[in-house]
């Protein structure tokens, strides 16, 4: 039985739908837009949605916001005004709450950047993911190179202290001496934040129906490992399985999601987690999918797409599964403390992966070994 004696930070996620033209690689909810955006109508929407979950969160203060999508850059300025204004009159909001924004480069011109930090995003995501021509072409990406380089001097310019650069490899076309420049490149444009993680061909997705040819595993993996050497090297610091950063640096957003903390979902497709201490229990929430059909509903029941609670069973393999993304794992009294349930309830999971070598327990802390890193599937297996 739950048993929360207090509750998991709390962050707030708003999804946009929109793109200009969708990836292939891309499983996201994001819907080609071949008309003007509802822009107002849709901030409309996400007011009601989020005053609809409101019951659910009394009392507690909003930690992060991640804007993302789809293509949020794609929305003006203005409109984040206004929504966040509406969100600091319905609860509180922190004081140095992180507000993170996703922006790709070719959707943002000179000074919007500015117009996004004025009106209070602090944090920028920009959706580089190759510097090379035909890379970018090949995964289907509106931008090229320049104006990818020209987005990040952007955000230099705007005054953005913190920000974040999608980097892939494995990408079609791609050998190692492209897999390098990719880095080099970011690291010359001093972004605080990389992401680089490999192209994964995922269902429902062109490349899945119509699959490009990709380099090897076996050559990725040692560019992989050069690589994060490289940005180590260059002052980078690994922290989770695809995220690397500068001193003080990190996503605060997603390490809530990875220490499995509470966030309110908002938006077309948007997921919720949030626990409750009366009753104990975890409850999941996704909205309407089609953004048309949630602007309809937003704010009814008729919004509300799927409605679950976690069951016992399940917390250990959702906890695991996010916690062992983070490269120095997590405090061992976290688990009880986000999950409201005892460490004992996974011990046998646990000693198992030590067993394998795949896992380190101590009284202070659960981290995966650098073999569990390596074969991370293997070790959350472990904990169905």
């Amino acid at each position: 039985m739950f048993n929360f004696t207090s509750l998991p930070p709390l962050s707030l996620y708003i999804h946009v739908p929109w793109c200009v033209r969708k990836c292939p690689y891309c499983d996201f909810n994001s819907h080609d837009n071949h008309q003007s955006l509802p822009e107002q109508a849709y901030i409309d929407a996400l007011i009601r949605d989020l005053e609809q979950e409101l019951p659910l969160i009394w009392g507690r203060s909003i930690n992060t916001v991640f804007i993302g999508g789809g293509t949020p850059s794609l929305f003006s300025a203005e409109a984040y005004d206004r929504l966040f204004s509406s969100v600091r009159a319905l609860l509180p909001l922190q004081h140095d709450a992180e507000i993170t924004l996703e922006a790709n480069p070719g959707t943002v011109e000179a000074g919007r950047f500015s117009e996004y930090r004025d009106v209070g995003i602090n944090r920028l995501s920009i959706g580089i993911q190759s510097f090379d021509q035909d890379a970018l072409q090949a995964l289907g990406r509106i931008h090229d190179s320049k104006q990818a380089i020209k987005a990040v001097e952007y955000a230099h310019q705007a005054g953005f202290d913190s920000f974040n650069l999608d980097l892939m490899f494995g990408l079609p076309g791609q050998d190692e001496k492209k897999a390098r420049h990719d880095v080099e490149t970011a690291i010359a444009l001093a972004p605080p934040h990389i992401s680089y993680y490999q192209l994964t061909i995922e269902p429902n997705t062109l490349f899945y129906a119509q699959p490009p040819s990709l380099p090897d595993d076996d050559p990725i993996y040692d560019w992989q490992l050069a690589n994060q050497a490289r940005l180590a090297e260059a002052g980078y610091m690994q922290y989770e399985t695809s995220a690397y950063a500068q001193k003080g640096h990190q996503c605060r957003h997603n390490i809530n999601y990875w220490r499995y903390g509470d966030y309110i979902g908002i938006g077309a497709g948007a997921h919720g987690k949030i626990s409750s201490a009366s009753p104990q229990q975890i409850q999941r929430r996704v909205k309407q999918k089609q953004p048309q059909k949630y602007i309809d509903t937003a704010g009814t029941e008729a919004g509300m797409l799927e409605q679950t609670f976690v069951s016992e069973d399940e917390v250990g393999f959702e906890f695991m599964l996010n916690a062992m993304r983070l490269l120095d794992g997590v405090p061992t009294p976290l688990f009880q403390q986000h999950t409201g349930l005892p460490i004992s309830t996974i011990k046998q999971a646990m000693q198992k992966a030590e067993q394998l070598e795949l896992l380190q327990h101590t009284i202070e802390r659960i981290r995966p070994t650098e073999k569990g890193q390596r074969y991370l599937n293997s070790l959350i297996e472990l904990f169905i």
